[in-house]
């Protein structure tokens, strides 16, 4: 099914922010896992995701988050919560993201409220980044959850055709995002691999058994 097992991030990571004095007591452990569903631009993450939750929508263990963008909504892309620079700024600083990042000028962030149901056992979906695999990691680990990696790939040519019809990117950009790293060193995060290269409902079923594959995992090391 392109899950794959054990391996161990896009843009730049948003800023460092210092974690309270509450937060750095050791929390009890969480039942809900942090699921990141990462992967480079034109593998085709955000349609897998908005098919997985449309599958998922009866089944209340999975929870999927909603991102804040810098960039205004559009009807042909992922329904996120659009925002002002100025004002994902100020909500950063108020403390109002689990997780941050910054890719190609733009900023992402998942709210902090989105991880509020992981100590009752709910797993977080998020549409997430390479390159800030590290701090959701320690987010999660702050509120004791685990974290496990959804790795969504595709081959090299069927990603540069992605890319070019959406023609938002020259053949430059596009031959260096071919060359970065799939994902970062030294990870101790469970990953999944999908691999994305039929149809749209085969990826999104693959997406879908890597979810349970990861909701698994928590399962078994709770017992």
């Amino acid at each position: 099914m392109g899950v794959g097992a054990e391996r161990g991030a896009e843009g730049r990571a948003g800023r460092p922010r210092a974690i309270g004095a509450e937060a750095m007591r050791k929390p009890a452990p969480a039942r809900g896992v942090v699921m990141a569903v990462v992967g480079p631009s034109g593998v085709g993450k955000d349609t897998l995701l908005t098919g997985a939750a449309a599958h998922l929508k009866t089944d209340p263990s999975f929870a999927f988050a909603q991102r804040v963008i810098t960039r205004p909504a559009r009807a042909d892309a992922e329904a996120h919560e659009p925002m002002t620079a100025a004002d994902f700024d100020a909500a950063e600083a108020a403390g109002a993201f689990f997780t941050s990042w910054r890719a190609h000028g733009v900023r992402y962030g998942v709210r902090t409220a989105a991880a509020a149901g992981l100590q009752a056992g709910r797993h977080v979906v998020l549409n997430g980044s390479r390159a800030a695999l590290a701090e959701t990691a320690a987010r999660a680990a702050a509120l004791g959850a685990r974290i496990a990696v959804i790795h969504v790939t595709a081959p090299a040519e069927i990603v540069a055709e992605r890319l070019r019809r959406r023609g938002r990117e020259s053949e430059a950009s596009i031959a260096a995002r071919r060359s970065r790293p799939a994902l970062p060193a030294g990870s101790a995060a469970p990953v999944f691999e999908v691999v994305n290269d039929g149809a749209v409902e085969e990826g999104v079923f693959r997406l879908i058994a890597a979810l349970r594959a990861a909701r698994r995992l928590s399962e078994r090391a709770r017992r």
